[in-house]
């Protein structure tokens, strides 16, 4: 057991590195370890205080909020505190939280709302007389910097409200940046030469905290609001669940995933549904936020130090974490691309280990300025391949090492930079930022084409995945994805694991879809730079794979989206000999590769204009939009007075809106699947 004379040194050692932490996260915007590490961190110090309250004291972290606000934006005095929520990260804890606050609650029945946590920074704005007066960050919790000029610039803020508020009040939301918007402001700062955001929390805190407000205007910052912090001169509802339905009506942006939740049961069940679906929202969430419904117990349970009893939040498993980048592979891709690879000091992510993580390319290494001994930010997205964020240059000793792809590659014998897995001749065509295997032969190709082939989007041949196209490539069986068509049954159930009827569906499931469309087949054969959009306008364009293999590089970029790059894959894709003996095989096979042109008004989506919005639960949005095309319909990105169709998924964007506000027809995703399947318009 620790001793009192321990436990205070650890207690100083742990204050003054969260203390470092909390002014690297909230003041700097620039962390240097994980949101995960971070809670860990206080999870210890809390610990050792409950364990010896001799030693806890009010500067401690544990007793603040965030960070002391800079006085360059002026100083605004919260009224009543903007409390940080307390965390649990088990189903244990959440029913420990939960038992408490039932005994601390008595007789007084109360059910629950659930909410997401989103990854953003905390504001208050207040109103007055119907107009936003000011706009602050949350700060220490009692003080925040004066932002107001900054929030007005956010579209989703009213900057007046209807007559009936109350005359002066205070609502408390989150601002932050969808993931898109994220993606595309690291984009924007890559191609300036500045250095990246680490994660949509710093981006949003980085875009409001600017003295000058035209660079908040670019961003896409949003907003949602999350509760009411109080109101002079008019009674408001008696409910949380109640209160955020009077704020919607006052104009103001609310979760439409917010709950209402009847007990600790159906908290579980909220928690669990969105762990599996965090994915596919458009913002970063970090868990759920759970809060009872009644406002009178709000009061009655009161906080303990900074945490108010009456809500708590939920957190997911650790998307984010930090380690040290041993050094950098390099891998072979489908198409033969060299791809570099992230070689890690093995590290804990949401439970999982990660050992290694994608770098993209190289000149995405220089643009990030990772080195090779850097410590780095690692990012698991569900079940993605883990990612390298970036370096925390703040960390470096100076033996970091740049990395050169060029200088990695081995060498042939003829001198030249050679594929690390076949020797062939590694080249990097003109304007392009990745090298190339040049051996179309090469094995670490083969096997990825082969199970490209098979995937979802492309042939989609049930029940061959990347663990048994490995395997029929390692056995000889499929040297190229024409293969596929000549397998027996007997051959596959000589596999170890397989058994007669999974081979008999295999077999099955390889024979239905030599009627495949022409389109699918051509994104299935993965010739760079034909993605599923693009096979549909060229299958559109000849009709038969003879006619494209004919057709010239001029002739090709007669086409309005073929642009040189295009032309000269696809050219380049018909002189390989081991490409033309996948298409004769593949025809001998009595795969479909030529198809009639449809007159365009014989087509039952013929004339119609469709924009999908949200997530699709049956197929991607690359597939059904590529289905539309198909029947003769237009996919289009932006709402017009033209569109006909807005097909609305989970979490659907302004689109959604935007249709409303014209009149267009909105069909859910039930409704597109029969309109796909050649119903009546």
């Amino acid at each position: 057991m620790t001793s009192p004379d321990e436990a205070k040194v650890k207690i100083e050692k742990l204050r003054a590195e969260i203390n470092h932490h909390n002014q690297r996260y909230y003041v700097l915007d620039s962390p240097e370890i994980s949101d995960a590490e971070y809670d860990d961190l206080m999870r210890e110090l809390k610990q050792l205080e409950e364990q010896y309250p001799q030693f806890l004291t009010p500067d401690s972290p544990t007793q603040r909020v965030g960070a002391a606000p800079l006085e360059a934006f002026g100083v605004v005095e919260h009224p009543q505190p903007l409390l940080s929520l307390g965390n649990v990260f088990s189903q244990d804890e959440l029913l420990t939280w939960y038992t408490r606050t039932s005994r601390l609650a008595g007789d007084t029945p109360f059910d629950f709302v659930g909410e997401h946590k989103i990854d953003g920074l905390a504001v208050a704005l207040t109103y007055a007389d119907g107009q936003l007066a000011t706009g602050a960050t949350r700060g220490d919790g009692f003080r925040g910097e004066n932002i107001t000029h900054n929030l007005r610039t956010i579209r989703s803020i009213p900057l007046s409200v209807p007559r009936g508020a109350p005359p002066r009040f205070e609502v408390r939301g989150e601002v932050y940046l969808s993931r898109t918007g994220f993606q595309k402001l690291n984009q924007e700062r890559a191609a300036e030469g500045l250095s990246l955001f680490a994660n949509p929390r710093n981006a949003a805190a980085g875009s409001v905290r600017q003295l000058d407000s035209r660079i908040t205007a670019r961003r896409p910052l949003d907003i949602i609001i999350y509760m009411l912090g109080w109101a002079e001169g008019k009674a408001t509802p008696d409910t949380h669940w109640e209160t955020m339905e009077y704020l919607k009506s006052l104009g103001f942006k609310v979760n439409p995933n917010n709950r209402r939740l009847k007990n600790i049961e159906e908290v579980e069940e909220f928690y669990k549904t969105w762990k599996e679906q965090r994915e596919g929202l458009q913002y970063e969430a970090d868990g759920i936020v759970i809060k009872i419904n009644q406002l009178n117990l709000h009061a009655e349970l009161g906080n303990i130090g900074h945490e108010p009893r009456w809500a708590i939040a939920y957190k997911f498993p650790a998307v984010q974490g930090t380690t040290i980048l041993r050094d950098i592979g390099i891998s072979v891709g489908r198409t033969g691309t060299l791809n570099p690879y992230a070689i890690l000091e093995p590290v804990s992510v949401g439970g999982v280990t990660i050992k290694q993580a994608a770098l993209h390319n190289e000149d995405d290494i220089r643009r990030k300025d990772i080195r090779i001994g850097d410590t780095v930010i690692i990012q698991r997205a569900g079940e993605v391949i883990p990612e390298v964020v970036g370096p925390i240059a703040s960390k470096r000793k100076g033996k970091e090492k740049e990395f050169s792809l060029l200088k990695k590659l081995p060498r042939n014998d003829k001198g030249q930079p050679a594929c690390p897995e076949c020797g062939g001749e590694a080249i990097k065509p003109e304007g392009e930022v990745m090298y190339y295997c040049s051996n179309a032969a090469c094995p670490a190709q083969a096997q990825q084409r082969i199970e490209h082939f098979t995937s979802r989007g492309a042939m989609d041949i049930r029940g061959i995945g990347e663990n048994l196209s490995a395997t029929l490539f390692k056995e000889g069986l499929v040297r190229d994805a024409a293969d596929l068509y000549y397998l027996r049954k007997e051959q596959l159930t000589n596999l170890e694991k397989m058994g007669e009827k999974s081979a008999e569906n295999i077999i099955n499931a390889i024979n239905k879809t030599r009627e495949r469309p022409l389109a699918r087949v051509l994104f299935a054969l993965g010739i760079r730079h034909v993605g599923v959009e693009m096979a549909e306008v060229l299958a559109g364009k000849y009709h038969s794979i003879d006619d494209l293999a004919k057709a010239s590089r001029d002739e090709l970029m007669e086409i309005s989206a073929v642009g040189p790059t295009i032309a000269d894959s696809i050219t380049a894709f018909f002189r390989q000999d081991d490409n033309l003996n996948i298409i004769r095989k593949l025809k001998e096979a009595g795969v479909k590769l030529e198809e009639k042109a449809a007159r365009p008004s014989d087509l039952p989506l013929s004339g119609k204009e469709f924009v999908i919005t949200g997530r699709m639960e049956a197929f991607s949005r690359q597939e059904a939009e590529a289905r539309i095309n198909e029947l003769g319909g237009a996919a289009k990105d932006n709402v017009t007075r033209q569109t006909d169709y807005v097909v609305v998924g989970a979490d659907p964007g302004s689109k959604l809106a935007r249709a409303q506000e014209l009149g267009i027809t909105v069909l859910d995703e039930k409704e597109l699947i029969k309109l796909l399947r050649k119903d009546v318009v």
